[in-house]
């Protein structure tokens, strides 16, 4: 189950990916027209803070980051959810390499930002390098099992208990012979038969 939850989370990691870092790449690379008027720089060379569309394409850029570190880091989550992605964007990156061509025609809506975005992230070797980082878990073994359940502090162990009956369990059993304590003073004779039994309490 671990791991099919791990597939789902790598199909939204890869869904982020294509539509919310290409988008806010594509945002981030287009610079103002240079001219008399206006800077060449991005804000105008003023601060980043104020021009919003820098602030919206770092929001884009830190959430899929964000996303995709809690399926790296979070040992809990299947290394499904960052590895499958991490191999789509490496095989890629591969094949752009081989042929361009073929690369850039299975992008999926290269009419829009997301797909310029997305080539523009493929020919600058971004995703060559979020795909290696992201396929890491899949070389974990500890990431491929299960974590076991921790142990229970407060519960008593069972073996400092001791058996509900002794016929349980024969090691409680005191198997040692306590002395019959002796009278402080010796028993009592009886009287001689020639004597009158009201003589001994005289």
């Amino acid at each position: 189950m671990r791991h099919v939850i791990g597939f789902v989370l790598a199909l939204a990691v890869a869904v982020a990916v294509f539509f919310g870092a290409s988008w806010g790449y594509l945002r981030l690379l287009r610079i103002p027209a240079a001219s008399s008027a206006v800077s060449a720089l991005p804000a105008g060379g003023g601060s980043l803070l104020h021009d919003k569309n820098v602030l919206l394409a770092f929001a884009a850029l830190i959430a899929v980051g964000v996303l995709a570190g809690i399926c790296v880091a979070v040992a809990r989550i299947s290394p499904l959810a960052a590895g499958l992605p991490g191999l789509a964007l490496i095989a890629w990156t591969i094949l752009y390499a081989v042929s361009v061509r073929r690369a850039v025609r299975y992008i999926p809506l290269k009419g829009d930002a997301f797909g310029a975005g997305f080539e523009a992230l493929l020919f600058n070797g971004v995703l060559a390098a979020v795909g290696l980082a992201m396929i890491v878990p899949l070389f974990i073994p500890s990431r491929w099992r299960t974590a076991a359940a921790p142990p229970d502090d407060h519960l008593v162990p069972t073996s400092v208990l001791p058996p509900r009956s002794p016929l349980i369990s024969s090691q409680w059993a005191d198997t040692t012979t306590t002395p019959i304590p002796q009278p402080p003073f010796p028993p009592l004779q009886p009287p001689p038969y020639d004597q009158p039994p009201g003589d001994i309490w005289r």
